[in-house]
């Protein structure tokens, strides 16, 4: 065998599991049981041998329970561990669905006719390790109660009540976001290269078309900021006793049937939590004043941008937001309150300012955005480096107090 031929074999054993991996299907069945206030859920690995093993968070609160499986498992502390069998192998399990608040609201509920639930809860986070060179195909479908007559996900419908799960993000691609089914009402259109779904609840007073509207009023200026093209997003909704806010996902997000699509204060919690989807900024270190002031900035700035606020308003919930927030010492924390945000909201609105001036208009707030949308992680020190790069030297307004 002449050298160069040896040379090319090489190449291409090397180049093998790049674009040949053994494609293994891992599919989600699940069966709602309104009597029980339960999903049951099972999970089929077309080859147990592509998996050495999947490792669950099954959290403190009970929702799981009836694990079965053909294989091995085994609970460790909150954690629960499954070693499929070989062949073709199965996990079967039962979830509680409705997770009530203390204040007697709702994160998630199901009654006799339909079911509104995060898909994170059907199946629980896990670690898996499998075999090198194997890539899993995920499929979700699934079987409803006589009398419910649809289903909605966040994620590309290839059948009848049948969805196929890829995150391209995710070793283990599990059926996350949004979702809703039973007794429901749909709208849905094509905003750029997106296919958007509204669906609440028969009967639970979501006013779709509102929703559907000022989406598509938002829409162009969104991308303009974080340009990105999801394929799909799905928008949810009920009533009372349903959680009375809004609440983003992979793909989707919750809003309660009574919010206002722009609030008496001037923002707008619809394209807040558009705003968390788009950006998927994720933040550390005592940071989350980033993710939620952005989003709020952007809620109030989106907005205007749109033409849907003029400057006298625009004027006046800036000097709401500065009486909300006056007794603000510090924007640092874990959890950002209110007048956090508030405060948070004022801060970038003179950054972008600054930015604009500093670099002879060349660059904004919305280049700090998408800057760290490409980051995994966000911290208070990841923002400055960022924003004083586009200045062009050392940032007055985060020099602050208000940051450290």
């Amino acid at each position: 065998m002449s050298l160069r031929l040896s040379w090319s074999v090489a190449l291409l054993a090397l180049s093998l599991p790049a674009w040949a991996a053994k494609k293994v299907d891992l599919d989600y069945l699940v069966r709602f049981l309104p009597e029980s206030d339960q999903a049951e859920v099972r999970l089929t690995l077309e080859d147990g041998q592509a998996v050495h093993s999947l490792s669950f968070e099954l959290g403190e609160q009970g929702y799981y329970s009836d694990f079965k499986t053909d294989g091995q498992w085994q609970v460790e502390a909150d954690r629960g561990i499954w070693q499929p069998a070989k062949g073709k192998s199965s996990l079967s399990y039962r979830v509680r669905i409705s997770h009530p608040r203390k204040s007697g609201s709702f994160d998630a509920r199901m009654t006799k006719d339909w079911a509104l639930f995060r898909g994170d809860d059907l199946v629980p986070s896990g670690q898996l390790k499998q075999r090198d060179g194997t890539e899993l195909v995920s499929r979700l479908q699934f079987e409803l109660p006589t009398g419910w007559t649809s289903v909605e996900t966040g994620w590309p419908r290839i059948g009848k009540n049948r969805f196929r799960i890829d995150n391209a993000s995710r070793l283990f691609d599990r059926p996350t976001g949004w979702m809703l089914a039973g007794q429901i009402g749909t709208r849905r259109t094509k905003l750029g290269e997106t296919d958007v779904t509204v669906a609440a609840p028969m009967g639970e007073g979501m006013r779709r078309m509102d929703v559907l509207t000022m989406l598509t009023f938002v829409w162009p200026q969104v991308q303009a900021v974080f340009p990105r093209d999801p394929q799909k997003l799905l928008v949810v909704g009920a009533g009372d006793p349903m959680w009375r806010g809004g609440l983003s996902a992979p793909n989707s997000l919750f809003m309660h049937a009574e919010r206002p699509l722009v609030s008496e204060n001037g923002t707008s919690s619809l394209v807040h939590e558009l705003v968390h989807v788009f950006s998927r900024i994720s933040d550390t270190d005592r940071s989350d004043w980033i993710s939620e002031g952005l989003a709020e900035y952007y809620a109030i700035e989106l907005v205007r941008r749109s033409g849907g606020m003029s400057e006298g308003r625009y004027q006046a919930i800036r000097s709401k937001l500065s009486k909300w927030s006056r007794k603000v010492s510090s924007l640092r924390g874990e959890h950002a309150s209110g007048p956090v945000t508030a405060r948070a909201v004022l801060l970038l609105q003179e950054l972008d300012k600054e930015i604009r001036k500093g670099s002879d208009k060349r660059y904004s707030l919305d280049d700090v955005a998408r800057g760290l949308m490409r980051l995994d992680t966000v911290s208070t020190k990841d923002f400055i480096e960022i924003s004083e790069d586009l200045i062009g030297g050392p940032s007055k307004v985060l020099d602050t107090p208000l940051l450290r």
